[in-house]
């Protein structure tokens, strides 16, 4: 983990900026993201884990205007932007640690992570979702907009070499685009869709459901009842 965190402290300053031009139909991606999170409280306990600058709380400020918002990320970096981002708000909590070990602190009624997860090796995704389900207050929702694994090999390939056509055209420098390139193939860990979903059910979840999906980008929701 020392070493991701290294290379997203490294980075942070033109982390939002690159967004665009890593992520297809980046807009589309967090806006699914957005229209599935739900809840009942209208101020509504919000905790975004590897929260980076704060882009995915951001959002969820927008629709949940009232929400207590705690973030929590590996890169203190990423955080002192999001802090900035958030520098009108003084109830914005921080944690900066790593998630798969840190104290959520409290309980939540939404639980939601960006583009993050896919770095923890497998057995500690499946174990962070259960920390994550026994943090949610009853009804609580949890969101990852994450990517995934093809569920073959030949799916896969496919799913790459459409990201790689994507980012042909992109502006980035050529340092820029040799780092993010060595952080995809050094970092990402991702795993199948279908057993991450399988994951979630194991650990109790509910309502499950898979709200988008763009090959290996996807948006999966699910419930604690």
């Amino acid at each position: 983990m020392e070493q991701i965190k290294r290379a997203f402290d490294a980075t942070a300053s033109r982390y939002d900026a690159q967004r665009k031009w890593i992520i297809p139909e980046m807009d589309d991606y967090y806006s699914a993201a957005v229209w599935a999170a739900a809840c009942k409280n209208p101020a509504p306990a919000i905790l975004d884990i590897g929260a980076g600058t704060g882009l995915l709380s951001a959002l969820m400020i927008q629709k949940f205007p009232d929400a207590q918002l705690t973030l929590v990320d590996l890169s203190e970096s990423m955080l002192s932007i999001a802090k900035e981002r958030f520098s009108d708000r003084s109830d914005v909590q921080y944690i900066t640690g790593d998630y798969s070990c840190v104290d959520f602190g409290r309980r939540y009624d939404l639980i939601c992570s960006a583009l993050s997860i896919h770095h923890l090796e497998h057995e500690d995704k499946r174990r962070l979702y259960k920390k994550i389900f026994d943090a949610l207050n009853p009804g609580g929702m949890f969101l990852n907009a994450d990517q995934v694994l093809g569920e073959t090999a030949a799916i896969n390939q496919r799913y790459m070499d459409y990201w790689d056509e994507f980012l042909l055209p992109c502006p980035l420098s050529p340092e820029d685009k040799k780092q993010m390139l060595y952080r995809r193939d050094t970092f990402d860990k991702n795993e199948k869709l279908s057993v991450q979903l399988t994951w979630l059910a194991d650990c109790g979840f509910s309502e499950i459901d898979l709200v988008y999906k763009n090959r290996l980008f996807v948006v999966f929701t699910g419930k604690r009842k």
